[in-house]
């Protein structure tokens, strides 16, 4: 037995998910997943999970504003969401659908119109790297201050990482002075690896995470695009939450989702147009090594879930 696989076999020999018994625990509660696609991937699995334990005329789900998703267990009056917030400001890739745009723009002081979505949740999960990374070496973002309807808007150009402890600092500083310590419990998810580097565990880099059936085995192995350093930002910001009384976890995912290249959906995820024979012969373009099929590594992520929830 590989040294990495123990605790978390040991953790789900004493903590094996439970639909039901999660239910009830969520029984007049809203739980809302806030953050980019791959918050997404774990508020779908952790959807599939529950609902095959109620009868399909007790539950609904249903999209608001485009942004928000919900699904509603009417017999527990429980509620699980997903809020499309990728940068967790207000920003201009909020639209959940058109957001591939050329220059990333935050506004620094704007969250508002976000938080109106999780203000009254009882349990929220954020999420945000991927939107973080460079995808080219000379990769920046622009920070908005101000605004046009003042008369004062002003654009400022910063580095990604910068962006992303502008973002840090407002998300927090919302949380501390509005979230209800007495009910309200946040979690911060862990960065989420992406296996687009197949020499980095002995592949070709042309064919990605394609055709990969096993994990990697090497104990330690840490994929290229993490960024642990990130992950301490947030947990350092994330952190003044506690000093005020506010129930906080890092939801840390990273390590055990580090081995998983065989977990992803490649050419074979669902596309608005299906992929042509050509593009699914070109793996290097179109292979997705990033999100994660279904069932798969995101369920383990919320049997994390479930035992915080539960136990902790």
């Amino acid at each position: 037995m590989h040294v990495y696989m123990k605790p978390c076999l040991e953790f789900f020999h004493v903590n094996r998910f439970n639909a039901t018994r999660l239910l009830e625990k969520l029984r007049n509660k809203r739980l809302v997943f806030v953050g980019d696609s791959l918050n997404r991937n774990q508020w779908v699995s952790l959807v599939c999970m529950v609902e095959a334990s109620i009868p399909d005329n007790r539950l609904k789900m249903r999209v608001f504003n485009g942004s928000l998703i919900s699904f509603k267990a009417f017999e527990y009056n429980a509620t699980i969401d997903f809020y499309w917030s990728p940068l967790l400001v207000e920003s201009n890739s909020d639209d959940p659908i058109i957001h591939h745009v050329e220059y990333r723009i935050i506004r620094a002081d704007r969250i508002e119109k976000h938080a109106n979505a999780w203000r009254d949740a009882d349990i929220i999960i954020f999420n945000s790297y991927v939107w973080w990374r460079k995808h080219k070496d000379d990769m920046r973002m622009k920070v908005m201050n101000g605004s046009f309807e003042n008369g004062d808007a002003r654009l400022e150009e910063v580095e990604m990482l910068d962006g992303f402890e502008i973002a840090l600092k407002k998300l927090t500083e919302w949380l501390g002075e509005n979230i209800d310590k007495n009910k309200t419990r946040i979690f911060f998810a862990g960065s989420s690896p992406t296996h687009s580097w197949a020499s980095s565990w002995g592949g070709v880099d042309r064919n990605k995470c394609l055709n990969e059936t096993e994990p990697i085995y090497k104990v330690g192995y840490k994929a290229a695009g993490t960024d642990y350093s990130m992950m301490d930002k947030a947990k350092s910001y994330f952190g003044t939450l506690e000093q005020k009384g506010i129930r906080f976890d890092i939801l840390n995912i990273t390590e055990l989702s580090d081995y998983r290249k065989d977990g992803h959906p490649t050419v074979f995820r669902k596309q608005f147009a299906p992929l042509t024979k050509e593009q699914m012969a070109n793996p290097a373009s179109y292979a997705d090594c990033t999100h994660w099929c279904l069932p798969g590594v995101p369920d383990v992520w919320n049997e994390f879930l479930y035992g915080y929830l539960m136990y902790k």
